[in-house]
């Protein structure tokens, strides 16, 4: 399990330090399958995840929904047949913030223990 994944978010309000070039080298090899790019100037994350059917995307959707109620930090998911696409950032700064990392890393883990039982049903 990832260091970030082990981190709680912490609660942002709109003077919460936006992720520095610096954080940014340090962080995101932490997540490498993640995607960074912009949308009308605000810096995002995303991640696609494929999965076998439209029961089992909806499903992940449900868990990562979950995860973001617990954790009080919400992404953008779009749910298609087959594949999840999430994307992280923090709306109260319009950009990055650490916990958008670590919400991507507990992401990466849920989606490996998704894998991971898709593979135990396949035995």
């Amino acid at each position: 399990m990832s260091e970030l994944a082990q981190e709680r978010c912490v609660a942002c309000r709109k003077s919460a330090p936006r992720v520095t070039s610096g954080d940014v080298a340090e962080l995101k090899p932490q997540i490498p399958d993640w995607m960074l790019y912009e949308v009308g100037g605000i810096p995002r994350l995303e991640r696609i995840f494929r999965f076998p059917d439209f029961k089992t995307a909806l499903a992940f959707t449900v868990r990562v929904g979950d995860l973001a109620e617990a954790e009080e930090h919400h992404p953008m998911l779009v749910t298609e047949w087959g594949r999840v696409t999430v994307m992280w950032w923090t709306h109260a700064i319009n950009g990055l913030h650490r916990n958008d990392f670590v919400m991507a890393a507990k992401t990466d883990q849920l989606a490996a223990e998704f894998a991971e039982r898709s593979h135990d049903q396949m035995r």
